[in-house]
């Protein structure tokens, strides 16, 4: 089973720093991290070619700095890494990310399965994983939270659902996102550091995958962020203390003098 893995770097939560001009995430010099269900997604992948055979590709899109994130993934048995990384490419939004993405799946060939973590911790979009399985025209299978068998080119998955879960049948190829809920992620092994950290990433470029320049980075992205901004601080909350009656009408005083 060949499967390919989509991952991001992500800021820590901690360290979010925003560009005043073109109101998107600095990235360069900032303390990074794999999103965090991206490695349930690297995790599935690494269990699924365990158990079945085959070979595991991840992708991520980003600076040169995203590099540690695909050796990350690499130490925790993937078998290669391919970094897309190209000035053009800066700005995406969800839709000509995930068109990138489908690219460069497309130059890889044959593949089986492709699976991305639910959302990104910095976006919180749940778009990308969607939009790859649109433009690769396959059948998606969102938060996937098991895989219960693959055989004769049909994988049937149990995906949540806000009360309970559903159990789906996928004809492969397709691409599933998946929820924490799937595996718990190993820790690297000794030999695995020490072969990622010598394994060679293949990077690709506008140049490699010849994508449509009009639908890469800003000028492909139909979204675009007018503005970022801190709110400001909230005030104080006032405590309205008594009788429920009491309290009662000191609200609505206080609503009505605030309409007014």
């Amino acid at each position: 089973m060949n499967i390919i893995v989509c991952i991001k770097q992500v800021p820590e939560t901690t360290d979010v720093r925003i560009n005043p001009e073109t109101n998107t995430l600095i990235r360069e010099g900032v303390k990074s991290i794999v999103n965090p269900f991206d490695m349930y997604a690297i995790e599935e992948g690494v269990r699924l070619k365990e158990k079945f055979g085959g070979k595991v590709t991840v992708i991520t899109m980003g600076p040169p700095q995203a590099e540690a994130c695909l050796r990350e993934a690499m130490s925790m048995g993937i078998d290669e890494g391919i970094l897309l990384c190209d000035r053009a490419f800066a700005g995406s939004d969800t839709w000509a990310t995930s068109y990138t993405l489908a690219g460069a799946i497309r130059k890889i060939g044959q593949f089986d399965l492709i699976i991305c973590g639910k959302q990104a911790s910095d976006g919180d979009t749940a778009q990308v994983g969607p939009g790859i399985s649109t433009h690769l025209d396959i059948p998606q299978v969102t938060y996937v939270k098991k895989i219960e068998e693959a055989k004769n080119n049909v994988m049937r998955v149990e995906r949540m659902m806000e009360e309970g879960f559903e159990v789906i049948e996928v004809p492969l190829p397709a691409l599933l996102t998946v929820v924490k809920e799937i595996n718990e992620p190993r820790l690297p092994s000794l030999k695995g550091i020490m072969r990622a950290k010598s394994a060679k990433i293949t990077i690709w470029t506008q140049k490699e995958l010849n994508l449509d320049g009009q639908q890469i980075g800003l000028n492909g992205s139909p979204t675009q962020v007018i503005k970022i901004f801190t709110p400001p601080q909230r005030k104080g909350g006032e405590m309205l203390t008594g009788e429920p009656g009491d309290i009662a009408e000191k609200l609505v005083n206080l609503l009505k003098n605030e309409v007014h």
